[in-house]
């Protein structure tokens, strides 16, 4: 199940307004696809996300611990293999092995 928040632009201004704080982000493509989810301190995870250009618009949740934000991103992929249109990416496999 995807989080449950509003995407955003994925911009500089949107980075900026990320906390500095664990948590949970998606990566979308311009449609609202999700492309990826991963884990980390918000702002710092986004900065390499905008450099890199992984995706068009963002949503994050906030988390208390970074292995709070590893095991709800782990649950986040945990998703049925029909519901997925979405194959297994690198990404997807980083989050499972930190």
């Amino acid at each position: 199940m995807p989080l449950q928040k509003p995407w955003r632009d994925l911009d500089r201004r949107t980075v900026a307004s990320a906390p500095d704080r664990p948590g949970v982000y998606e990566l979308g493509d311009g449609s609202g696809t999700v492309l990826a989810v991963d884990h980390g301190v918000l702002r710092d995870e986004l900065k390499t996300v905008l450099a890199y250009g992984d995706g068009d618009r963002v949503r994050w949740t906030e988390t208390h611990t970074l292995e709070q934000a590893r095991q709800q991103a782990l649950h986040l992929l945990q998703r049925p293999p029909a519901a997925s249109a979405l194959g297994p990416s690198a990404t997807a496999h980083s989050v499972a092995s930190r």
